[in-house]
């Protein structure tokens, strides 16, 4: 997997995470910030990162987590705080280029959601993904969450929905 697929992957996962929490302010962003950082210490370490990127599904290698960490750890002591994480986070598409986020790389991060692969992220699908991560949504929260995105109101979210989400959060 090339560098710029993979940041475009950790994007679309926080963005993800958006999807639950509502990001916006710095409390959220700690939020979120607060479910990869697992042992209380501060900062986001190699393990914490790949351990939430597997919960969601990703098999990433260990060089391709390396990688990842050396995107985000800006100042290059081995961690990722949450100014980092925050920074990294307000990237706005890759290379700065909205138009960069390709069908493919938008299609994968979909697909993270979409178990049963049927094009759809139903409320019980978002449910079973957010409670394999630790959190604690009720269905009717995953319900609501999901009404917000769904724009043709058939009660789930298709690819094109997911898409615009994404894109309007980059």
């Amino acid at each position: 997997m090339k560098s710029k697929t993979l940041i475009f992957v950790c994007v679309c996962v926080f963005q993800l995470f958006s999807m639950a929490t509502f990001l916006g302010s710095m409390e959220d962003m700690r939020a979120v910030f607060n479910k990869f950082e697992k042992n209380g210490d501060g900062k986001i370490c190699r393990d914490e990162l790949k351990s939430t990127l597997s919960a969601l599904g990703f098999a990433f290698s260990s060089d391709e987590v390396d990688l990842i960490m050396l995107e985000m750890d800006k100042d290059g002591n081995g961690y990722i705080d949450v100014e980092e994480f925050i920074a990294f986070h307000g990237i706005s598409g890759i290379d700065g280029d909205e138009n960069q986020c390709d069908n493919k790389e938008l299609k994968d991060a979909f697909d993270i959601y979409d178990l049963n692969k049927d094009g759809l992220i139903s409320a019980n699908e978002l449910h079973a993904v957010l409670k394999r991560l630790g959190e604690k949504y009720s269905l009717s929260d995953c319900q609501r969450m999901i009404s917000q995105v769904d724009k043709d109101g058939d009660g789930s979210v298709d690819f094109e929905e997911f898409k615009k989400m994404m894109m309007n959060n980059s």
